[in-house]
């Protein structure tokens, strides 16, 4: 039972007589707990409402378009709390956030709904076999944090003495005709190597039904004191573990037609070894996960140039990024100056000393750091950043400054850009968008 805290005007449940303060029980029959129930047992033309109102049963029948939303609306968008996580990862990022920050970041999610819902990766460890039916029945396919195959592992690694016995979950969703799409979080002498190769032999023997799977490498900031003691990839055991994944993608390619598994860029970057052409990423299914991002900017960059104009006005603007994308950022730059000698780009790699030079990546720098690192540079007339630096709040980055904080404290216009080719080349030639 979920109370209703505003009905749609004009909406099939207004016109039924439904009202703000209602409590849903059921729909068709079918008790109603959260955003899923409420969504699948109202997608139908004929729906018949179970509400308590002022604490007596009421029913109510309307007719609607199929999938046509019945127009209640509740306090939250699952209907309920999210579920947070019950594992104590080796590897969490969150465990390894620095303290003083705002509540949200330290939240760990594991909510099987936002699977489906939004594409969060879940571990399936605080579900029980009621939840995977209801998976199963209503079709939902999700995403599914995996990291080893090895029950034993998978606990040690979780710290949940649960997580290798809901490794069955994965196969009964996959023999159920769930489409799953899995990740690997890799972790140097834990589930690399051997291990790796384990873990890529089950899932794979679940294809077709396993859509795609990522491996990326463990992300390790300064704030690991008291945890266990991880260390990071180097330039050799990224490269073996490339080499691993691309002796199953010949498997699966041969077999299935698809490579199905792919190496984040960050291990092709860490092996100092070039990235795959277009082709070698398919159609990017993991492109969220970080496989195939630097692929895809360079391609659609390349794209956007040759039919670019210049406006014939000279213009100098700036580019903080990572140490991770910094080459590539740099030969992109490089290309629109050749082209257009007007053009003078200045590329920062900012170093992260909020989190430790160990993170490399864009998405992870903060605004003290483009601070301090850019206070005295040339940065022309806009300063060009990846909107991945900024949190869902639009305009935060994650140590709570925010864009103007920053604008004002370098004295420059900032204009956040996604990871897309086209938006980036407009961006640096001053077009809008």
């Amino acid at each position: 039972m979920v109370k209703i805290s505003g009905v749609v005007s004009g909406s099939p449940a207004e016109r039924a007589g439904v009202i703000p303060c209602d409590c849903l029980v059921s729909i068709n029959n079918h008790p109603v707990r959260d955003v899923l129930d409420y969504m699948f047992y109202a997608a139908e033309e004929n729906v018949t409402l179970e509400i308590l109102r002022d604490g007596k049963p009421v029913a109510f029948t309307l007719k609607k378009g199929e999938y046509d939303d019945i127009g209640l609306e509740f306090d939250t968008f699952l209907m309920d709390s999210k579920q947070s996580c019950r594992n104590k990862c080796v590897f969490c990022f969150i465990d390894q956030m620095p303290p003083g920050m705002r509540e949200t970041l330290y939240f760990k999610d594991d909510d099987a709904r936002l699977s489906f819902l939004q594409g969060n990766y879940v571990t399936l460890t605080n579900l029980e076999q009621s939840d995977i039916d209801r998976i199963i029945r209503m079709k939902l396919n999700i995403n599914v944090s995996v990291h080893t195959t090895n029950p034993e592992l998978r606990c040690r690694m979780m710290n949940n003495r649960f997580a290798g016995e809901k490794l069955k979950y994965i196969r009964q969703l996959a023999e159920n005709g769930i489409m799953l799409n899995c990740q690997i979080v890799c972790c140097p002498g834990l589930n690399d190597g051997e291990e790796l190769r384990r873990s890529l032999t089950d899932l794979g023997a679940l294809m077709p039904n396993i859509s795609s799977m990522a491996v990326v490498p463990v992300g390790l900031t300064r704030f690991r004191s008291g945890l266990y003691p991880l260390k990071p990839f180097d330039k050799k055991s990224a490269g073996e573990t490339i080499d691993i994944i691309e002796e199953f993608q010949s498997q699966f390619l041969e077999k299935f037609g698809t490579r199905t598994v792919f190496p984040s860029d960050e291990f092709f970057l860490t092996a100092e070894r070039e990235l795959p052409e277009g082709s070698y990423y398919e159609d990017y299914p993991q492109y969220e996960n970080g496989v195939g991002m630097l692929r895809s900017l360079i391609d659609e960059f390349k794209q956007a140039l040759e039919s670019a104009e210049w406006s014939g006005e000279k213009r100098s603007v700036s580019i903080a990024c990572g140490y991770a994308p910094y080459k590539v950022i740099s030969a992109l730059a490089e290309k629109a100056e050749q082209k257009f000698p007007e053009l003078c780009c200045h590329i920062y790699r900012i170093r992260n000393d909020f989190f430790g030079d160990t993170i490399t990546v864009t998405g992870l720098i903060t605004a003290q750091d483009l601070i301090a690192q850019l206070k005295e540079k040339p940065l022309g007339e806009e300063l060009l950043i990846s909107s991945s630096m900024l949190r869902a709040e639009g305009s935060i980055f994650l140590d709570d400054m925010t864009v103007s904080d920053v604008e004002n404290a370098l004295n420059v216009r900032i204009k956040p850009v996604s990871n897309d080719g086209f938006e980036l080349l407009d961006a640096i030639m001053g077009a809008e968008y």
